[in-house]
């Protein structure tokens, strides 16, 4: 436990000290959010919204894409570098257990991401007025679940992308147009078909359900079982892509 502990203080020193990773998965989406929200003025009235505030539509999207951004993005980027780099080698013949170290990984991604949703809460609440939300279990239950599950795809991520220079060129591609078609950057009612066919495969999506279901309607997370699982299948998804290509030491060529 004392290893654990001291890995995850490791962890976030590393974390908080890397500016481009900062900016580019904490402070990206509270920028988007400023933004957005003084672009979409006035009430949203289309299901699910149910006439909510433009705001506070945001703000239950952008939730979501925080959690893709930090832990799907974040922690892909973050392994490709340091395995390119050798770190993961190196740390291989040190006594800390691989166990441990993904362990404390995951934890430390949670950390962020809690702290990512703290700042939306407070950000809207200062800037838009929006509400403070009603179930903060199910908030709690978001961060984890979603957290464990976009880690889980963003590690399978890792072995597939090949140099620590076109690691963030490879999850952009994916996390961006992800977002739009999923509804992170807003409604997508009036999307052409196609578009919103293909967003109902994506895992960002069922996380901006959620999302949606918990914050603006006050629902309780285990209202929304077929989002659970969708996202669990994504995770698992995920984990087997790691346990198929994920490696310790660069890769050649």
């Amino acid at each position: 436990m004392r290893m654990f502990l001291h890995q995850i203080r490791t962890e976030q020193k590393l974390y908080w000290r890397s500016r481009e990773s900062a900016v580019f998965t904490f402070i990206f989406p509270l920028m988007l959010f400023v933004l957005l929200g003084s672009v979409y003025k006035g009430r949203y009235p289309g299901a699910p919204y149910y006439d909510k505030p433009a705001p506070q539509i945001l703000l239950a999207a952008l939730l979501a894409y925080g959690c893709a951004m930090v832990a799907f993005a974040g922690l892909a980027i973050t392994l490709v570098i340091r395995r390119e780099g050798s770190l993961l080698k190196r740390l291989r013949a040190t006594p800390l257990p691989p166990l441990t170290f993904v362990a404390s990984l995951l934890a430390s991604t949670l950390v962020v991401f809690g702290i990512e949703t703290i700042a939306l809460f407070l950000l809207g609440r200062v800037v838009y007025g929006t509400p403070f939300p009603d179930r903060i279990g199910s908030i709690a239950g978001i961060v984890v679940i979603g957290g464990i599950c976009f880690a889980a795809m963003g590690v399978g991520l890792s072995g597939f992308v090949r140099s620590a220079e076109g690691s963030s060129a490879v999850v952009n591609l994916i996390v961006l147009p992800m977002a739009f078609l999923t509804g992170s950057f807003g409604p997508t009612l009036h999307y052409p078909h196609v578009l919103r066919v293909i967003g109902e495969v994506l895992p960002l999506k069922y996380l901006v359900d959620l999302t949606n279901a918990v914050y603006l309607h006050g629902e309780s997370l285990w209202s929304q079982p077929k989002a659970i699982g969708i996202l669990a299948a994504w995770g698992a998804a995920g984990l087997v892509g790691a346990f198929f290509r994920f490696r310790w030491e660069p890769r050649e060529g």
